[in-house]
């Protein structure tokens, strides 16, 4: 298997990917292919004495997409960007998936327009997950689709609900849909539709669906993924991730205040570690664009090469899943065109 590795995506780059692509030759036995400028990979490699790693192959790319780079046009402005060879690559057979920590607006668009998406998938929708009690949520979508139809949201939830049980190993995965009350009466005109064909979905037993939850219910484990426009999508996510950060800075505020209470500390550092590595992102590596009609994954923009290790084990996975053919053999219950 070949996952083709945009190394001058992210705020670590070029160090941070190469350094996670290496890491992820010598961990998974799959071979990593450095897409990005030669000289500047060759040179970091012979740093890190890495230059004869096996399951490494260096493909040349002169160009880089920038942050403030027009997503909409940028790779057919730049189609020598690392961006834009490593998804032409996925294209062509000639690499199985693609890892890029870069312009979010960017990958989507290169990927719907270089990869292409599912036959039938409307929109492709970026999918993190969270940490929630019991486990992890899945968030689709947040942030690729500001503006969905009903549609949408039901292929979102197929989408999602075959990631968790293929890729997650999750059971019937059980899928709840984002609104501002759990009644089915409550939400816009859309996602009214939207319960509806959630529900109908559910009676025909092809998914879990749980009813509406609300933005407060889904980091308590209402559910295993949680459905919503990537407006709304967006906006929790970053709205939890900051709260983490309010708490953790709080806690450390607290623990730091006299003599007694660093002791405190020393007693329950075990379990204060273990509350930071549940938002440790670095363990997750990236989040997937599904619907794509192949596997691409988005690191986070600051990931260090722990995260982009991950991020290509995280590829691995989702290409050996099987995922992808599934969605293509189910698309006649994720879309509301019958002819």
């Amino acid at each position: 298997m070949k996952i083709a590795m945009d190394v001058m995506g992210g705020d670590n780059a070029p160090l941070a990917p190469i350094k996670g692509g290496v890491m992820a030759a010598k961990t998974y036995g799959e071979e990593v292919l450095l897409v990005g400028p030669e000289d500047t990979i060759r040179g970091i490699l012979k740093e890190q004495g890495a230059e004869n790693t096996p399951g490494i192959t260096i493909v040349h790319a002169p160009d880089v997409v920038d942050m403030h780079d027009d997503p909409a046009t940028v790779l057919r402005q730049k189609p020598q960007s690392s961006m834009a060879v490593a998804l032409k690559l996925v294209k062509d057979g000639q690499a199985d998936a693609i890892v890029s920590a870069g312009s979010t607006g960017a990958l989507l668009s290169g990927a719907t327009l270089i990869c292409k998406r599912i036959k039938g998938i409307r929109r492709g929708a970026l999918a993190p997950v969270m940490p929630c009690a019991g486990g992890q949520v899945m968030l689709v979508d947040a942030g690729a689709n500001t503006e969905c139809t009903a549609e949408y949201l039901l292929q979102f939830a197929f989408l999602g609900s075959l990631y968790a049980e293929k890729i997650r190993g999750i059971q019937k995965p059980r899928v709840g849909l984002v609104n501002n009350g759990t009644e089915d009466s409550k939400g816009d005109p859309m996602r009214k539709e939207a319960y509806a064909l959630l529900k109908a979905a559910h009676d025909a037993g092809r998914i879990n669906f749980v009813g509406n939850v609300e933005g407060s219910m889904v980091p308590l484990g209402a559910c295993d993924v949680a459905v919503c426009d990537g407006f709304a999508g967006n906006v929790m996510l970053k709205t939890i991730e900051g709260v983490a950060k309010f708490m953790a800075g709080e806690i450390k505020k607290m623990f730091m205040r006299s003599t007694g209470s660093k002791i405190g500390y020393l007693l329950c550092k075990k379990g204060v570690d273990e509350f930071k590595e549940l938002f440790n992102q670095d363990m997750v590596g990236g989040a997937p664009f599904l619907g794509i009609a192949h596997p691409v994954i988005k690191a986070h923009g600051s990931s260090n090469e722990v995260a982009f290790m991950n991020a290509v084990r995280q590829a691995i996975a989702y290409t050996k899943s099987g995922m992808i053919a599934e969605v293509e053999q189910n698309i006649g219950h994720m879309t509301l065109d019958k002819t």
